[in-house]
């Protein structure tokens, strides 16, 4: 059914041809790279403090159970040699760049989700390669050749398969799904491998009786939705191998944020209030430097058990400068002041860009719609 390294794809007419590229251990890997006396060792991306958080993990790592988002303390009792690295995104953001070259060397339709990943349209065959496996494979020999990295690639003819693909063969890896076989390679998977379905969506899952794609796909919309509410028709076509999602090169920033993890916790609201001024430089320099405007400010607060909380705020105008967006922000966590225990993280957000309101009108002006408005 999935056959990795095939040509035969017998694409239907009509159906996408969608590759889904996936860095194996970005970060990570990147580091051992650039050191030649960390390879082939347990290394982790990220902060070694007692609160520090683990971005990224090796694959050395992660057989000692090392995840990203770990609590830093918790990787080094699980892999007491872990080798920790700071993060260095300036290095990681150029080769993402060179990767993203090679991409738009076979298509001009990508869509990155990350540094790390990215669907690519390949239904047009710009090189006369004769299939989308064919490109995927140069593709990844390509990034070998140019960064000294490996990347894992899903080939399918939508992106929900083609990303269950990428990591079916991981890492170094490349798989396909063919027409005619993404209900079945689906049926076979536990619900956990759907995008989207976190760890307490699968124990939700598994207390209805919904193990795998083949459960999911034997309940009716009625019930998912009585379960699930609007995840419900995500799910009923995921069950089923079906995304009619189109892979979009355009697609518009939705927000620009910023958040801290502390050293320790905090709830005395003059530090609450520092470090949101602190916060609120770092996000508002971002803001410039992207150029936008928005008018949907939010605070994100995660307290001590790891429960989040979010409360936001919108304005009818663009929010006019870091005055206003320091005056939001602020009033949003005055509102939540005293805190019912303390924090560990704490982010601020603006959104409701002005890109997406100019999407909005471009797509109603070329649908002819505009008069509607």
């Amino acid at each position: 059914m999935v056959s990795p390294g095939e040509h035969d794809e017998d694409e239907a007419d009509g159906l996408r041809k969608i590759i889904h590229v996936d860095m194996d251990a970005f970060f990570a890997s990147v580091e051992q790279r650039d050191d030649p006396e960390i390879r082939g060792k347990p290394v982790a991306v990220g902060g070694s403090s007692g609160r520090g958080v683990v971005a990224a993990a090796s694959y050395e790592a992660r057989t000692f159970g090392v995840r990203s988002a770990m609590p830093s303390s918790r990787a080094v009792r699980l892999c007491p040699d872990l080798i920790f690295r700071k993060a260095r995104f300036d290095v990681y953001r150029a080769v993402s760049q060179q990767i993203r070259a090679i991409f738009l060397d076979y298509t001009p339709h990508v869509e990155p989700l990350s540094l790390d990943e990215a669907y690519l349209d390949v239904t047009e065959d710009r090189k006369g390669l004769g299939s989308a496996t064919r490109i995927a494979e140069q593709i990844r020999a390509r990034i070998k050749a140019d960064t000294g990295l490996t990347a894992s690639a899903g080939v399918s003819y939508n992106k929900f398969l083609a990303k269950l693909a990428s990591d079916q063969n991981k890492p170094d890896g490349l798989c396909v799904i063919r027409p005619g076989q993404g209900a079945a390679f689906v049926a076979s998977l536990p619900v956990r491998r759907f995008h989207g379905v976190g760890p307490r969506g699968a124990e939700k899952m598994a207390r209805l009786g919904i193990e795998t794609g083949a459960d999911l796909a034997a309940k009716d919309l009625a019930f998912l939705r009585a379960h699930f509410g609007s995840f419900a028709e995500y799910l009923f076509r995921a069950a089923r191998g079906v995304d009619l999602r189109q892979v979009r090169a355009d697609r518009p920033r939705k927000s620009v944020g910023g958040e801290r993890t502390f050293a320790e916790n905090i709830e005395n609201a003059a530090a609450l209030r520092e470090t949101l001024d602190a916060i609120i430089e770092t996000v508002w320099e971002r803001i410039e430097r992207a150029q936008t405007r928005g008018r949907t400010v939010t605070l994100k607060l995660r307290y001590a058990d790891f429960t989040t909380l979010t409360r936001a705020r919108s304005v009818h105008h663009w929010v006019a400068d870091k005055a206003e967006f320091a005056a939001l922000g602020h009033a949003l966590l005055a509102e939540l002041l005293p805190l019912p225990q303390p924090i560990r993280l704490m982010g601020l957000t603006l959104s409701a860009l002005e890109q997406d309101e100019k999407t909005v009108k471009a797509k109603a002006e070329k649908d002819g719609q505009l008069s509607l408005l």
